[in-house]
């Protein structure tokens, strides 16, 4: 790495001296639509690393030594536009006359991309060259960290285990959507990061639009929206390499080609993606493939189709259980959390990069495991990971664009995204490290035991047949599944000041969840009894591969309708749209008996709906203000209607309802080297339901019913408001400022006891509760965060760029069901703890050679996260029930954390031509 950094320096030194005479490259931006100039339009050289917003007359202007360069130029909300300019001994003119995408043959439409100075709602653009710069292969919502009210992790640090939470509100509430599609998981509206792992090398932009959003489909999105664009007509002809390594072993190797519009006919990009390493924490390896092919046709002027395939089959290793936080670090628990003496003595510290999820294996052992219905060696012969991901989510899908007449637009995809694979975990009876003296002999610290359990295993003899009988195994709980849908748009303009749109989004899905065993760990087989259909003791013998504990079959049905109109004339523009939704599911037990069939649930269809508005006004030339609102009527999500955990329905499920109300200002100053974007937002979260399956404890506790059962809490409401701000300011062609901050409130605001209702079908007992939240702070994000960045382009061709990030606010995770209570005076109503203030800096530098090889470019880069290792928690859950030191509530001692990763970097080389 002292070897890179001293060839870096030299070379930059190298270049600033052969930087030369320069000369003008400069022009303007204007609509095709109006002619008007595009104030705050982005002009960006990639050769050089610059960029520049046009200034209020749409003007640009930059100054470079002679040479050939691509100059790209983007405004929310049209289409980019990318020239080749020849700079030889005199200044270039080079103007761009962009088009409003709504009536252009341009994937941009499907994804319903916010305009600038148009669209009334609060977004953020992320362009190409900005995740080239920073992102530095992390999962991708990590770029999304320096937008206000965004807030993302890594988590426990596997790869593609990473989380994002926008306003208050987790990825359920956030919609994600790729080239138009949602993504959500159907079932639970989650999104797995590992899923898309070669997607950010694709990426050409994302746009994150904060709230209800201006998403005209009707799949709410809450929090807000992001939208993944990967364009192949958008790519240059060419072919790009880079090579990375990075801390943990890392080793990451992409190639990418593209063809570029062909005849303004035909453009084909091509992808691939090999990722290694042994992680960012203990055995958090990874071990990654990733492909993608997109393609584009243009039949004529007026119709185009296009074609995306692209997955990510990959394998980790990953750290899902979070520890108390004297397990990581003592000092830092005792002199920043306030441990005493008596409580660090209690846990034993193993390390910021510890992981409770592995433990070693005598590599005498040598049992085969089985997934993805294959037998395979395990990863390694020295230890086994308790919880490992593996999957593989293609998708795959048509757009087909038509421009029947000048008015007249229609947009379409067919879509089908499958899925193979699942996690890993133990199942029967295993032995743990305090048992056997194995790692560390503390039950806030448990690890399974592999040694001892095999041994155990063996030592089981069926004494009928003389085989040894596991009685703990590790298993696989698989999530395969398949989704086919169709996304229609219709665009119909009556008039230069009102256009129509109207369409349709249609969903089907499949999900077959089971777990099977994966290794028996020394065993000949496991005694299952779980499935009703085994009626013989030879059936009840479970080797690998077979099916144990549950084997269901879910099924979504969605279909949604909207309706949009837009007006926009002289300074004013307005839009409004109305989108209602139908969901039914189903749901098949293959385990349990019914009359010697599966047991069924057959749910009703339930509906949901939306209205949303907005309007914004263009004050001024460089000033336009705007204000949004929009009311939502969410239908519940699968496990709110079904619970496939004990296979009940619901009773009455019913809309989580949302009420949303934004006001904001955009400006632009100093010639537009200053922009700045305020708002401030108020939602309200009526009726949150909670179901839980798993409180038949605290019913216990309770009643004395031991039953299975669910457990219902409705009416829980809760407010997010917050004021929103966002600055760049350019001063000079070497260097650029952005910032950026959050102030959020996020509450619980029921001044009464939330009614919540236990109930069994099979026992018929019901039961009620009383839950108080009065004020109480929502948990699991930052309520404020204050970002701030300075980018330097020193000579040509580099950049490099310093981000400071900081977290304040921060309430641990907490399930509202677990504040029970019989009355508000034995009611819990302290706050969850209170992470200490967060605060982390990064640095990016990437640097362009100064070469010229017939076209080919070379390139070095290098990150590093968390450069000055700082020591903070970034996410945590309130009241452990496994790592809490005893006589403590709503504090460190008692909360499950995951610590901010160890300073790590990421460097390596690009060629592109």
């Amino acid at each position: 790495m002292n070897k890179f950094f001293q060839l870096l320096v030299i070379m930059m030194v190298v270049a600033s001296v052969a930087f030369g005479q320069t000369y003008k490259i400069s022009g303007k931006v204007t609509s095709s639509e109006s002619g008007e100039p595009l104030v705050g339009a982005n002009v960006f050289i990639k050769k050089l690393r610059t960029g520049a917003a046009t200034d209020e007359n749409g003007k640009f202007e930059f100054k470079v030594p002679k040479g050939y360069y691509f100059v790209t130029c983007s405004y929310i909300g049209y289409e980019t536009v990318e020239e080749y300019v020849m700079v030889e001994d005199k200044d270039v003119t080079a103007n761009f006359v962009l088009t409003d995408y709504e009536f252009s043959l341009s994937l941009t439409v499907l994804a319903d991309r916010a305009k600038e100075r148009e669209t009334p709602v609060a977004f953020t653009n992320i362009d190409k060259s900005q995740m080239e710069s920073t992102l530095g292969s992390q999962d991708i919502p990590l770029v999304l960290n320096t937008t206000p009210s965004v807030y993302s992790t890594i988590q426990g640090g596997g790869a593609g285990d990473a989380r994002i939470n926008v306003r208050g509100f987790d990825q359920r509430n956030v919609a994600i959507m790729i080239n138009g599609i949602p993504v959500n998981d159907m079932e639970n509206g989650w999104v797995y990061w590992s899923n898309w792992d070669g997607v950010g090398d694709a990426t050409s932009s994302i746009q994150v639009q904060r709230g209800l959003s201006a998403v005209n489909l009707a799949t709410p999105s809450i929090g807000g929206t992001m939208n993944i664009i990967t364009d192949p007509s958008a790519q240059k002809a060419g072919f790009s390499f880079k090579r990375e390594m990075g801390s943990g072993n890392f080793v990451k190797s992409t190639f990418f080609a593209h063809t570029g519009l062909i005849d303004n006919k035909f453009a084909l990009s091509v992808g691939g993606v090999r990722k290694t390493g042994d992680g960012l924490v203990d055995k958090s390896w990874t071990d990654a493939y990733a492909y993608y092919v997109g393609a584009a046709y243009n039949i004529n002027k007026n119709h185009r189709l296009e074609a995306y395939v692209m997955a990510a089959p990959q394998r980790h290793g990953q750290n899902l259980y979070k520890q108390n936080a004297a397990a990581y670090d003592h000092d830092y628990a005792k002199n920043v959390l306030g441990y005493s003496d008596a409580d660090i003595a209690q846990v034993p510290e193993m390390g910021r990069a510890s992981n409770p999820n592995w433990n070693v294996v005598d590599n005498s052992y040598s049992g085969k495991q089985y997934y993805y219905g294959e037998y395979h060696d395990r990863y390694s012969p020295n230890f086994l990971n308790e919880r490992e991901n593996y999957y593989n989510k293609p998708l795959a899908n048509l757009n087909w664009y038509a421009k029947f007449s000048k008015n007249f637009s229609l947009y379409t995809t067919l879509y089908y995204s499958g899925g193979e694979g699942g996690g890993t975990g133990t199942y029967g009876s295993v032995r743990y490290n305090y048992h056997a003296g194995n790692r560390y002999a503390s039950s806030l610290q448990r690890y399974v035991a592999w040694d001892e359990t095999i041994a155990t295993n063996l030592a089981n003899v069926d004494t009928t047949n003389g085989k040894s009988v596991s009685k703990g195994i590790i298993r696989n709980s698989t999530n395969n599944q398949w989704t086919i849908g169709a996304i229609s748009k219709a665009y119909y303009k009556f008039s230069d000041e009102l256009s129509t749109s109207f369409g349709v989004d249609w969903r089907t899905a499949q999900i077959d969840h089971f777990r099977e065993v994966r290794d028996l760990l020394g065993g000949a087989y496991f005694v299952e009894t779980a499935n009703d259909f085994d009626t013989t003791p030879t059936s009840k013998q479970k080797g690998l591969g077979d099916k144990v504990d549950y084997y269901n079959t879910n099924t979504i049905d969605w279909l949604g309708l909207y309706a949009q109109a837009e007006y926009t004339a002289d300074k004013l523009s307005a839009y409004g749209m109305a989108g209602w939704s139908t969901i039914s599911y189903s749901f098949k037990d293959h385990f349990r008996n019914a009359n010697g069939k599966p047991f069924e649930i057959d749910a009703d269809a339930i509906s949901g709906y939306q209205f949303k508005g907005g309007v914004n006004y263009r004050a001024l030339n460089d000033l336009d203000v705007y204000f949004n609102a929009g009311y939502v009527a969410k239908a519940p999500i699968f496990d709110r209607v079904i619970n496939d955990k004990v296979g009940e329905l619901v009773e009455n499920p019913e809309t989580e309802n949302f009420l949303s109300f934004e006001l904001g200002m955009n400006g632009y100053a100093c010639d537009g080297k200053l922009n700045a974007k305020v708002n401030a937002y108020y939602t309200m979260w009526d009726n949150r339901t909670l179901v839980d399956s798993e409180y038949d404890v605290e019913v216990d506790e309770v009643n004395g019913v031991d039953e299975t059962g669910i457990f219902i809490m409705r009416d829980l409401n809760q407010n997010h408001m917050g004021i929103e701000v966002e600055v760049g300011y350019q001063p000079v062609r070497f260097l650029r400022i952005d910032a950026m901050a959050s102030f959020n409130n996020w509450t619980y605001t029921n001044e009464d006891a939330v009614k919540a209702m236990w109930y069994s079908y099979d026992s018929a007992i019901q039961n009620n509760y009383n839950i108080y939240l009065t004020d109480v702070k929502v948990g699991d994000a930052p309520q404020s965060q204050f970002a701030l960045s300075a980018t330097v382009f020193p000579f040509r061709g580099f950049s490099a760029t310093l981000i400071y990030k900081q977290y304040q606010g921060h309430y641990a995770a907490f399930d509202p069901i677990s504040r029970v209570a019989s009355s508000k005076a034995t009611a819990d109503l302290d706050q969850s703890w209170k992470l200490p203030v967060a605060r982390i800096f990064d640095l990016h530098a990437n640097y362009q050679l100064p070469v010229d090889l017939n076209g080919l470019e070379l390139s070095v880069f290098a990150h590093v996260f968390n450069l000055f290792d700082a020591i903070y928690v970034q996410d945590a859950v309130d009241n452990s029930a496994y790592n809490a030191i005893s006589g403590y509530s709503h504090a460190a001692q008692s909360a499950e954390v995951y610590l901010g990763v160890p300073r790590y970097f990421n460097l390596g080389v690009s060629i592109a031509y």
